[in-house]
C-alpha cells in the first residue's frame, strides 16, 4: 500500500508556509511534491483530483487550493488529508491585505485595491455564492458529506471529527508537531516539518487579540457584529479546535 499526502491548501491558512515545509522533504524538481488546480464543478473536481493522484505515481505530496472533499478512494493508495483552519475574522483581514498587494485583474485583487476592508467585506457578503467572507471553512469542510447527512454546520463539524488531521494556524508549530507524528506513523519515517514563514501578509508580530481589535476598529462595532454572525459556523469550528 502506497501512502501519499494530500494538502487541501485553503487561501490564507498558512498553506504556502506548509508547502515550503513539505518541499524541504519532497523534491519539487523530481515530482515528489506536485500542485494543481481543479474546476469548481464538484463531480468534475473530484474525478480530476482522483485521476491526478493516479497519474503521478512518483509523487508523495499533492497540494491544491481548489481540491474538494471527500478524500479520493484509490485502490492501492492510502491518502492522508491535511488541512488547516484559522480564526475567520483574522483570515478575512489577511485575505484583504494580501489581495490589496496582489497584482492582476482578478475580482478579489481589483476589489481590495479599490476599497476599504469594510467595503471589501460588504461587497463579498452581498454576493450570494461568494464564500470568501462568509463561513469559508465550513463551506469547504462540509463537502466531505452529501446534503442528506445534515446542514452545512453539522457536516463541517463531522468532517473535523472524521479527518485524521486538522491544523490550527494560530498554533502552527504545535500543529506541525502533531502532523509530523501522524506522518511518521504512516511510513514517512524521516520527515521533518520546520515552521517556515511564507506569504505572511499582515501583522506578523501581533497576537490574535490585537489583530481582532484592529479589525473591529476598522469595521465599527455594528458591522463587526454582522461579520461575526456571518461567520458563526467558522467561529464554532475554530473554538472546537482551540
Amino acid at each position: 500500500m502506497k501512502t501519499v499526502i494530500l494538502h487541501y491548501h485553503l487561501f490564507k491558512n498558512a498553506g504556502t508556509s506548509l508547502d515550503a515545509a513539505f518541499k524541504e522533504n519532497f523534491s519539487e524538481e523530481d515530482g515528489e511534491w506536485v500542485t494543481k488546480e481543479f474546476p469548481a464543478q464538484p463531480a468534475l473536481n473530484r474525478e480530476q483530483l482522483k485521476q491526478w493522484i493516479i497519474d503521478n505515481p512518483q509523487a508523495k505530496c499533492f497540494s491544491s487550493h481548489t481540491a474538494i472533499f471527500p478524500v479520493p478512494e484509490i485502490e492501492g493508495i492510502k491518502i492522508i488529508p491535511v488541512i488547516f483552519i484559522r480564526h475567520p475574522i483574522d483570515r478575512i483581514a489577511s485575505a484583504y491585505s494580501f489581495e490589496r498587494k496582489q497584482g492582476g485583474d482578478g475580482f478579489g485583487p481589483v476589489l481590495a485595491r479599490n476599497t476599504t476592508l469594510k467595503g471589501y467585506i460588504e461587497t463579498r457578503l452581498s454576493l450570494v455564492n461568494d464564500r470568501q467572507c462568509r463561513d469559508f471553512h465550513a463551506h469547504r469542510l462540509a463537502t466531505m458529506f452529501g446534503e442528506k447527512v445534515g446542514d452545512e454546520g453539522y457536516r463541517a463539524r463531522l468532517a473535523i471529527e472524521k479527518l485524521p488531521f486538522v491544523g490550527v494556524v494560530e498554533r502552527y508549530s504545535e500543529s506541525l508537531e502533531k502532523l509530523e507524528t501522524l506522518l511518521k506513523s504512516n511510513g514517512f519515517d524521516d520527515i521533518k516539518l520546520q515552521p517556515i514563514e511564507k506569504n505572511v501578509s499582515r501583522g506578523g508580530k501581533k497576537n490574535l487579540d490585537q489583530k481582532i481589535v484592529e479589525v473591529k476598529k476598522q469595521l465599527g462595532e455594528e458591522f463587526f457584529s454582522k461579520v461575526e454572525q456571518e461567520n458563526r459556523l467558522d467561529c464554532d469550528l475554530w473554538n472546537k479546535l482551540n
